[in-house]
């Protein structure tokens, strides 16, 4: 009696062993594969934005894709989505936007599709371009490549005028004029925004008492140096100089047709 109760005791202490083992072991599996997965969210993926991180398209205006100027907006999508980034421009520059779009290979281009970017401001109003293609119809199975120039945005405007101001602006990528066996089919596409600094040519009298970004959309940002104070322009610069150049006219001027000294009397006055 007592050695089987051994016996029991002794296998019951090799099961309670070989349980905290595999539990040890499970334990270890377990948190390396916890710190793997976490290493592999930290690293940057294969993104074609900044710090690696992708630019995917909205599908509606509350859900545009906010992105930085010279940063690439992507998009995997299909046929017949309205594709929606943004992007922050600031008073003196004009905006240039760039889209590719990439057809599939088994695309024969026979529908007459036009692929087509419009660009719209912080009051959600269309701005035409300035210059650039703005549509274009897809031929085979090529890249569709479309830009849209604005006008330069300015500091202050009317409020009938529907000049650009600073602020969130919207792009908007579509095809038009599909067929209803058209419809989707995958494409991918990238979009682009950069500016070019006019200067002092652009600036006018007034600003905006804040650029025109919707407070529900915090992702669009603003400009890596910050909004414009809405003052200073070199326009500045080039008022002083013409001063000081009508002044230093004057001077000549005067120095010039001021005589050699008075009157001569006649003889016998």
């Amino acid at each position: 009696m007592g050695l089987a109760l051994a016996l029991a005791l002794r296998c019951l202490e090799d099961e309670l062993m070989r349980t905290t083992r595999l539990a040890a072991l499970a334990g270890l599996l377990g948190l390396g594969a916890l710190l793997t997965s976490g290493a592999a969210f930290a690293a940057p993926g294969d993104g074609d934005g900044k710090d690696g991180k992708r630019a995917d398209a909205g599908t509606s205006f509350r859900t545009a894709t906010g992105i930085e100027q010279g940063q690439k907006g992507t998009a995997s999508a299909s046929t017949g989505d309205y594709l929606y980034w943004s992007f922050p421009a600031d008073a003196g520059r004009r905006p240039t936007v760039e889209a590719t779009v990439k057809l599939p290979e088994s695309a024969s281009g026979a529908s007459g599709a036009k692929w087509r970017i419009d660009v719209y401001d912080g009051l959600r109003r269309r701005q035409p371009c300035m210059y650039g293609m703005q549509a274009r119809t897809a031929t085979g199975s090529g890249p569709v490549e479309l830009a849209c120039t604005l006008r330069t945005v300015r500091a202050w405007s009317d409020t009938w005028a529907d000049d650009p101001l600073p602020g969130t602006y919207y792009i908007r990528l579509t095809a038009t004029g599909l067929r209803t066996a058209d419809l989707g089919q995958p494409v991918t596409a990238e979009v682009e925004a950069t500016s070019k600094d006019i200067g002092g040519s652009a600036a006018v009298d007034g600003t905006l008492g804040a650029p025109l970004v919707p407070g529900s959309q915090p992702s669009a940002g603003e400009p890596e140096d910050g909004w414009a104070s809405g003052w200073w322009t070199d326009r500045w610069i080039w008022t002083g100089a013409g001063g000081v150049l009508a002044a230093l006219a004057g001077v000549g001027g005067y120095t010039l047709t001021r005589g050699r000294g008075q009157v001569s009397s006649p003889s016998g006055a």
